[in-house]
Formats: C-alpha cells, sequence, structure tokens
C-alpha cells in the first residue's frame, strides 16, 4: 500500500508537472471506485489544475473550477504517467484501470488497482473534507506543530497495541503497515507494546525514529517519477517485508506475524528481547 512517503513522492511529481494544465478527460472505468455523485466527474473537464497535495495517503489535486479532484491508492492502487496518453478505448471490466485522466498537453495517468478486492478510491468535491475519510485523519506527523508532547498526548492512556496506533489514521496520518514495522525496529520497541504503558524515555525514542524514519523515506521518494517509487519503498525497507532475511542492525532472522490480510515483520534481538511474538492476532509472546 502506499504510505505517506510514496504519497509525497507522488504529489511533488503531479504538482511540477501538471499545475497550470487544463483536464481534458476524466473517464472513470470502474464505477465502484467512484465515491461521489455531486458534482459530477464531467465538471472536472476544462478546468485548470491550481495545485496537488497530499492528506494522509489521499492526493488532492485542486483545480480552478473550485472541484477537487481527490484519490486514495488503497492497498493495490497505483498511478501510471504518460507522457502521451493512450488513444485506447478503455473496457470496463477489462482492465485493471480505474480511472484516466487526461490534461491539453497530451499527457495524462491511469489509476491501476490490481487484485480482486477493490478498494481504490476516487471522489470529486467541492473540499477535501467532504470526503469523509479527510474529515477523519488525525495530525500528520511531520506538520510543523506536530512535535514530542502532541504525539505523548495521543498516546497517553490508550490500551492499545502500539502497531495499531500508528496505523490508525484517525490518530496520526499517513502511516500504515510498512513504515509502522520501519518505525518500530528504528524504535527498537514491540509492535504488541501497549501505548499507555510507554515510558516517557520510550515516548521519545519512538517519536525520533518516527520523524527520523518518514523524513528520510520521503527525501528517498523526492524526484522519483511514479514508476520508481514503489521499488525506492520495497529497498528502503530494513524489516518490512523482509521475512527470513538478516537484520541489518543485528543479523538476527526478521520474522512474520500473519494476520487475515497482512502481515508484520520485526527482528526478535532489537525489539522483543528475543522472544517470538505469538502468531494469529495474539498479544501474547510465546514463552
Amino acid at each position: 500500500m502506499p504510505e505517506m512517503p510514496e504519497v509525497e513522492g507522488l504529489v511533488e511529481f503531479l504538482r511540477g508537472r501538471i499545475t497550470g494544465l487544463r483536464i481534458d478527460k476524466a473517464t472513470v472505468s470502474a464505477i465502484n471506485a467512484l465515491k461521489t455523485f455531486d458534482p459530477p466527474l464531467s465538471a472536472l473537464v476544462g478546468a485548470a489544475v491550481t495545485d496537488a497535495r497530499r492528506h494522509g495517503k489521499f492526493v488532492d489535486l485542486t483545480t480552478d473550477a473550485g472541484i477537487h479532484l481527490v484519490f486514495h491508492l488503497a492497498k493495490a492502487g497505483w498511478l501510471r504517467w504518460y507522457d502521451a496518453l493512450p488513444s485506447t478505448i478503455i473496457k470496463p471490466g477489462k482492465t485493471p484501470i480505474a480511472l484516466r485522466v487526461g490534461f491539453d498537453d497530451g499527457a495524462g495517468f491511469d489509476l491501476t488497482e490490481a487484485g480482486t478486492k477493490k478498494s481504490l478510491a476516487v471522489y470529486a468535491v467541492r473540499s477535501p473534507d467532504d470526503v469523509p475519510g479527510i474529515a477523519r485523519l488525525g495530525p500528520d506527523p511531520l506538520d510543523d506543530d506536530f512535535g514530542r508532547e502532541r504525539f505523548g498526548a495521543l498516546l497517553a492512556g490508550r490500551r492499545t497495541q502500539i502497531k495499531g496506533v500508528l496505523r490508525d489514521q484517525s490518530i496520526i496520518a499517513g502511516v500504515g503497515n510498512a513504515y509502522s514495522d520501519e518505525i518500530l525496529h528504528a524504535a527498537k520497541m514491540s509492535p504488541y507494546a501497549l501505548a499507555a504503558n510507554l515510558s516517557q524515555p520510550e515516548v521519545d525514542q519512538l517519536f525520533e525514529a518516527m520523524t527520523t524514519t518518514l523524513t528520510e523515506a520521503i527525501e528517498a521518494a523526492r524526484g522519483k517519477p511514479p514508476a520508481e517509487l514503489k521499488d525506492a519503498k520495497r529497498r528502503g525497507m530494513r524489516v518490512h517485508g523482509r521475512r527470513g532475511e538478516a537484520c541489518p542492525v543485528c543479523g538476527d532472522e526478521v520474522r512474520s506475524v500473519f494476520f487475515a490480510d497482512n502481515s508484520l515483520e520485526y527482528c526478535p534481538t532489537c525489539q522483543t528481547g528475543g522472544k517470538l511474538l505469538a502468531d494469529r492476532r495474539l498479544s501474547r509472546l510465546l514463552k
């Protein structure tokens, strides 16, 4: 799933490439992807793009028509960019393409989604806050006004595993499964640790790990075209998606815990005192 760093890289690319261009085409081929009807998507045609912004993991293209094209790439979605948009006709149900957008210079992009579980979402709205997922977002952890004190306040009293807290978009916006693994590895913290039980030094360490991990990942994504962002993300992972490989810090084997539709990865030596975490959603450690 694209998370904050890849979405930020994508937004920066789009901002530099399409600001000032007019939308010539906006066609949905996967009708279930379009979540709004007023204003209609067709109202974007002829509008000029004035900016590209990020809200958590949402991309927001603003236009001079007062309409925003907002999309969330979900677990298996991505943006495919073309300097010259193909002229082929998109056949609904016969392609992974969910949305095609073209601009007046001939360029454009497709939003694609792999797999059978379709979660990619597209919105045409007058305000980004009209998108329910954006309206529910917590603070962005890299905002200038988000500091250690505010982070600590968000954790205080939460009898929730810290992995879940980091992934909860209503608490902290933009972090998903992959970067929560990376943050917890950098903080040397078990994903099953309860947020409310963290000591002040542990909160300090976690805040520093979160800020550094996300900042470095955004810098790695910066300047890359969309086609390169996903591979850059994979190369930057230390534990996520590295099951069975050696931890780059201590050399121990990276382990996984599997859930119904995803997994988490961690290093036992760095994060759990050498103990293996129980599988199948258990929060205790194996004896």
